[in-house]
C-alpha cells in the first residue's frame, strides 16, 4: 500500500511539473517549490494543518497559476 501512495503522489507532482513546462507556475507557502518541497504538500501538521490547492485563473479563462496554502482544520 506504502508503495502505491507513493507512486500516486509522484503522479501528482509529475502533473504539477508539467503544468509549470507549459507556463503555468506552481507554488507552495507563496514561492516556487524546489524539488525537496514537494513532499510538503502531502503533509498533515500536528495542529490538523494541511495544503490546500487553489487553481487561479486568468480573466480570460485560463489558468494562471497553482498555489498550495496551509490551512488550519479548527
Amino acid at each position: 500500500m506504502d508503495d502505491y501512495l507513493q507512486d500516486e503522489k509522484k503522479e501528482y507532482v509529475n502533473g504539477l511539473r508539467r503544468y509549470e513546462a507549459r507556463g503555468i507556475p506552481v507554488y507552495i507557502d507563496g514561492v516556487i517549490p524546489e524539488d525537496e518541497d514537494w513532499e510538503k504538500i502531502f503533509q498533515v501538521g500536528e495542529d490538523g494543518s494541511f495544503y490546500m490547492c487553489d487553481y487561479v485563473g486568468a480573466a480570460e479563462g485560463c489558468l494562471r497559476e497553482i498555489r498550495f496554502d496551509r490551512v488550519y482544520n479548527r
